[in-house]
């Protein structure tokens, strides 16, 4: 087993749907990138933590198109490669990566929280990184902690990275030791500006104290208890909640931090947990409500009319097709999600518009049937269905890059409607 050090920067069952929900079902071919992806937002966002891969070299190749080439930064990720002395048995696999964790630490002192991450290649061979998890904790104790979770793709699809990371990140938490104090927790990585101006706005609210998993070290981690009540800023870490409720904390239900509707009504549910009245919250939130109204009608021509169909990637479709509905005034021809946790999304769903087709799962061909049937405006899909689609005239945006892009919150709002003019307008200059 040998250790790829590149310079790089950048399966659980499905989620069954309330009987509330009308969607059309799909269990066929799919087309989606595997957990691992989530280490490229992830590896950014915790500062002293390290991800170690345990997989192929598919597996790096495959982390390394997803990040793209850093010549100057050295990555907090890195793939234990599987060789073929490790498949034919001609070497412990356990032993091989006891010794590259060790050369690993050695180089990297600043590490304080390690990640074995599970492969395909790891599963195949029933390589229990969880045993070795515990195993090298004993060793490396207190100065680092090892944990592990699966990114393979016959386990998650590519958002469920990040949920088996914070899920295992859950039973780590310190336990809340207030009596009576409540404390908020904001669940799902969110880029450090965003997580800065959640922060204030909170602070300006009088809720609090506000904690945010993942933590951007490991001495931050929030703690956890009977009085924590959880907000979700991403729609896809379902079991990381479902550990969070195991452990006494309490949801807040609402709709995500997508646009301004959505950031509001996303506040507003935090303030009324927390009792603040209607004049202190107008006046907090109203000035960047302003800002954001005015920032997305400079793409309300481009958008306004314009149909949208989405094939399931993210798990962010509901809550994005809600945004241009309500706010762009976007047409959706069809919402297609990996999977749809209905009481997570209860809210998204109830302002969807009436009729709107929702699609759970996928069966790829005849989705792209549909797809070309309905002739959309814009496709949001991944990245292996948008160069096919822009062949045959569709004009596509990566799905990828609404995971990657900093989409929420106030400030925010006219960066993720860009996201959705920019494809629509790049078409139009070319048809000049």
């Amino acid at each position: 087993m040998t250790a790829l050090f590149e310079h790089a920067s950048l399966a659980e069952a499905p989620q069954k749907t309330g009987a509330s929900v009308n969607a059309l079902r799909e269990r066929g071919q799919r087309e989606v990138f595997c957990g691992l992806t989530g280490i490229v937002w992830l590896h950014r966002k915790m500062q002293d933590a390290f991800f170690l891969i345990v997989g192929s070299r598919t597996c790096a190749h495959l982390m390394q198109s997803a990040a793209g080439v850093m010549i100057f930064a050295e990555p907090r990720f890195a793939t234990a490669v599987i060789d073929e002395r490790d498949l034919a048995g001609l070497a412990d696999a356990n032993e091989e990566l006891d010794k590259t964790v060790q050369r690993l630490l050695k180089r990297r002192p600043d590490i304080k929280l390690l990640f074995l991450v599970g492969s395909c290649p790891s599963e195949v061979i029933k390589l229990d990184l969880s045993r070795a998890a515990a195993r090298l904790s004993q060793t490396y104790a207190p100065d680092v902690r090892i944990l592990n979770y699966s990114g393979s793709g016959i386990e998650t699809t590519f958002t469920q990275g990040e949920d088996a990371c914070l899920g295992a990140l859950v039973p780590e938490l310190p336990q809340d030791a207030a009596a009576d104090a409540p404390a908020l927790m904001v669940v799902g990585a969110l880029a450090d500006v965003v997580e800065d101006q959640f922060r204030r706005l909170f602070e300006a609210l009088g809720v609090g104290p506000v904690h945010f998993l993942p933590a951007r070290t490991v001495d931050r981690l929030p703690p956890v208890g009977p009085n924590t009540r959880y907000l979700l800023a991403q729609p896809f870490v379902n079991d990381t909640a479902r550990a969070l409720e195991d452990r006494g904390a309490r949801r807040i239900a609402a709709p995500f931090p997508f646009g301004v509707e959505g950031t509001t009504a996303w506040l507003k549910a935090a303030a009324d947990a927390w009792g603040v009245d209607a004049a202190t919250f107008n006046a907090v939130v109203e000035p960047p409500r302003a800002r954001a109204t005015k920032a997305l009608q400079r793409y309300r021509e481009a958008l306004s009319d314009k149909s949208v169909f989405f094939f399931p990637d993210s798990q962010l479709e509901i809550p994005l097709a809600r945004f241009l509905s309500a706010e762009l005034d976007m047409r959706l021809t069809e919402v297609g999600a990996p999977y749809i946790h209905a009481a997570h999304l209860r809210e998204e769903l109830s302002l969807l518009p009436d009729g709107v087709r929702l699609s759970e799962g996928q069966d790829v061909d005849k989705q792209l049937d549909r797809c070309r049937a309905a002739k959309p405006d814009i496709t949001v899909c991944g990245l292996g269905l948008a160069n096919p689609l822009e062949a045959e005239g569709f004009t596509t945006k990566w799905a990828i890059e609404l995971v990657f892009t900093p989409i929420h919150g106030y400030e925010q709002a006219g960066d993720l409607a860009e996201l959705f003019a920019r494809p629509l307008i790049r078409r139009t200059r070319l048809q000049i």
